[in-house]
Formats: C-alpha cells, sequence, structure tokens
C-alpha cells in the first residue's frame, strides 16, 4: 500500500560516473550509444527490472529527472499488505513477500521492513462489506477479525462508537522505500548497468529492428524498449506511436500531524477505514493522515490541494478523539491506475520490442520484488520464475493486450 513520504531524498553522487561506454558496461566494441535494452524510467519498475536484466545485458535507465525516483517512488512511505488490491497484485504481493522480509544477502544495508500491522476498521453501516472482504480466500489466512475492545487497545484514539468491528493484518509492514530503491540502483551499478539523469525523452522510432531514442540531445538505441516511465508511460507511448493503455494518474493527498499529548504511538497500526476514505499511521513520531483521494490529473510534478487537506483532517477527526491544531507537513503524489487497477507488464501486442511497465498504482513498492522479475523474464522470451507462479501470479492478467480494446475506445467508453 503505498502512499506518499515527505521528501524527496535521493543523491545521485553515487552514480555520477556511471555513463555509457565506461569499462564496466558489457558488450565493449560495441557502440557506447547501442544496448541490448533501454529502460526508461528510473524510479522503481524502471530501476527493479534494469537491476535484473543488467546480468547479462547490455542496459540503460534514462530518467527525465535531475535523480531517479523523484516523482512516486521518492514520495512513497509504503506498507507491505498482501491483502491490499486487485486479486493479480495481492498475488504480486505474496510473491514479493519473502524478499522484502527476508532479501538476499548483500542486497540491503539494512532491513526494508519494520512490522506494522494493518486494521481495517468498519462502523455499523460497512460491517458487512468488511466481513466479505474478510472471507476472501487469500485474505482469511492472513487476517484476524477483532471486535471494538480490542480494536480500541490497538488504537486509543478511535471513537468507540465508528467501530462495529476490524479486521487486523498482522505481518503487515513499514516499508524502507528509500533502501529498497537504493539497492536495486546499487544492483544496477554493480552489473554494469547505464544510469543518466535529465533526459527527457525527446523521439522515438523503430529502426531497423532497433528502437532509436534521443533524449537530452543524444540518441541510444536498442532492440528493446521498456515503458516504465510512471505517470508519463502513456506520453511515451504516444510518442513512439504506439497505441495507449488509457493509463490516468491520480493525486494523493498526505500531511503530518501531532499525535494526541502523552500517547505512544510507535507501535499503534496503520488504520484504514471500511470504505478506505482515509487512513493514518504512526510516522517517526508523528501521524501520517490520508483521506485517500484519487483526483485525476494529467502527468506532472502534482502538489497538495488545501481542500484535501482539510478533508483529511475533517475525516479522521471524526472518526477519532484527535484534535489537529497544526499540519506540520502537506505533500501529494500520482498513483497511475488503468481500468482494472493491476499493473501492465509485457511486449505490446502491436508493437515489436515496446515492452509496457506501467499501471502500478498504489502497489508499486510492495509488488517490485515479484514484478520486476516477472518483467524481466518477459523480456528476455523466459519462463516466468516457479516460485512466483506459485503465488497465484498469471502473466495475462498483467498483459498489455487485455487493455487493447478499452485504450481503442473513446476516453468516456472506459469510464
Amino acid at each position: 500500500m503505498d502512499f506518499f513520504a515527505r521528501r524527496n531524498y535521493f543523491s545521485l553522487s553515487e552514480y555520477d560516473s556511471l555513463q555509457p561506454g565506461d569499462a564496466g558496461h558489457r558488450g565493449l566494441g560495441v557502440s557506447a550509444n547501442e544496448y541490448d535494452i533501454v529502460v526508461i524510467g528510473a524510479g522503481m519498475a524502471g530501476a527493479s527490472v534494469a537491476a535484473h536484466l543488467a546480468s547479462d545485458r547490455r542496459v540503460l535507465v534514462l530518467e527525465r529527472e535531475g535523480q531517479p525516483g523523484y516523482h512516486s517512488t521518492g514520495r512513497s512511505a509504503a506498507l507491505f499488505s498482501a491483502i491490499y488490491g486487485s486479486e493479480p497484485v495481492r498475488a504480486l504481493s505474496r510473491a514479493s513477500h519473502e524478499f522484502l522480509f527476508a532479501p538476499p544477502s548483500g542486497f540491503a544495508e539494512a532491513p526494508l521492513v519494520r512490522a506494522r500491522p494493518a486494521m481495517h476498521i468498519a462502523s455499523a453501516e460497512q460491517v458487512e462489506r468488511l466481513a466479505k472482504f474478510a472471507a476472501l480466500p487469500d485474505v482469511a489466512p492472513v487476517s484476524r477479525t477483532i471486535g471494538r475492545d480490542e480494536a480500541l487497545k490497538l488504537c486509543p484514539m478511535l471513537k468507540p462508537e465508528n467501530v462495529e468491528l476490524a479486521v487486523v493484518e498482522l505481518e503487515a509492514a513499514d516499508v524502507d522505500v528509500h533502501g529498497l530503491h537504493q539497492a536495486y540502483l546499487r544492483l544496477l551499478r554493480e552489473r554494469g548497468g547505464a544510469l543518466l539523469t535529465d533526459r527527457d525523452v525527446e523521439a522515438l522510432c523503430r529502426e531497423g529492428g532497433r528502437w532509436r531514442v534521443t533524449a537530452g540531445g543524444e540518441e541510444f538505441t536498442a532492440p528493446i524498449l521498456i515503458n516504465a516511465a510512471g505517470a508519463w508511460a502513456d506520453k511515451i507511448a504516444e510518442q513512439a506511436g504506439v497505441a495507449t493503455i488509457g493509463l490516468q494518474p491520480m493525486r494523493r493527498t498526505a500531511i503530518l500531524v501531532e499525535p494526541p499529548p502523552g500517547a505512544d504511538i510507535d507501535d499503534w497500526p496503520m488504520v484504514i477505514d471500511g470504505d478506505e476514505q482515509f487512513y493514518f499511521k504512526p510516522d517517526a513520531g508523528l501521524l501520517l493522515l490520508s483521506p485517500a483521494d484519487e483526483t485525476p490529473m494529467g502527468p506532472c510534478d502534482v502538489q497538495p490541494d488545501e481542500w484535501d487537506v482539510a478533508v483529511a483532517v475533517d475525516r479522521v477527526e471524526t472518526a477519532t478523539t484527535l484534535k489537529v491544531t497544526r499540519v506540520k507537513h502537506r505533500w501529494a503524489g500520482l498513483r497511475s491506475f488503468v481500468t482494472d487497477r493491476t499493473p501492465v507488464a509485457g511486449f505490446d501486442p502491436d508493437a515489436p520490442g515496446f515492452f509496457w511497465l506501467a499501471g502500478q498504482g498504489g502497489y508499486g513498492i510492495q509488488t517490485a520484488p515479484a514484478l520486476s522479475r516477472v518483467a524481466a523474464a518477459l523480456a528476455l522470451g523466459q519462463p516466468v520464475p516457479a516460485d512466483i507462479t506459485a503465488h497465484g501470479v498469471n502473466v495475462a492478467d498483467l498483459s498489455p493486450a487485455r487493455l487493447r480494446p478499452l485504450a481503442d475506445a473513446p476516453r468516456e467508453a472506459r469510464g
């Protein structure tokens, strides 16, 4: 479950020397600007798939901003939740669990997760819907339904009249987004991959079986182009002359406020309204609040709207005894979805060598370990690893081909 952190925290210092043509790159003797794979976007999606592919391919990652992960990744402070999202998303999350909770030796410099139960609360009007959700076959085994009294023990500031019952996911956890993203970028570098920032894509075309990418006034070519451009993914497709997938970026707002005086909040769960009208959780001694807004936007450097800030305060104050006297910080980020709210990973059915890795919505961090391995396997024409398919991941659920009739329809027909 991705929401948005209060700062961008990425440094480029360790990547400054990683340029095309360096001796560390595979394919010596090949033109410095010729690659096996060009990845557009250095957020979590692009960094993770590129790190896998760089193990035996010559890979270049192009990032439009001055630092990798500036937009959604750099503003995300995700919670791992195996019961969040569509069925294919939940399968990807289950397949990512082992990697996040027990990463390979040497991958990360510190643990990637910290235990943080996720508690979905229901008022009397919401009980039936929450109970139905809790009974799903992949939700029931990893969650527990509790009554009002136990819910109030877990989060004392909840108003009793607003909690009829709750569903607690005990194995949920905060994810160190910065640590995970940096680890993938470090792995990319160690495997000889190249990363260039401040390289907005100016032109794209397919010539002689290779994609020609013009970015920052320079040309790069590769037979495979991976579109991991986040909110800009449909824009990249348009530049390439490829049919879009109906991607819709949506604004999500979050704020930081002081907790109740004297409250020890460090071990409180993340609390999510049964209809996801708000959520809140501890964050470095403060409380992070969100109205769970999803305002359609174009791709941009999104900023918080004061109305959404006020809605966040009102909804949480209505459900709890919290009194917000001052908002210490406010921010927003973009979560990009296609119509079925499931990520898109695979070659475009009508554009040779054009690979989609987009539409992660609010699940891009927690699904990155599995989704990046799926994408890398598909890009190389290899079988998806068995440990991933064992969790119910089906590549047909992720294929861009599933969206082509919708993408070709007028926008109003897509809903």
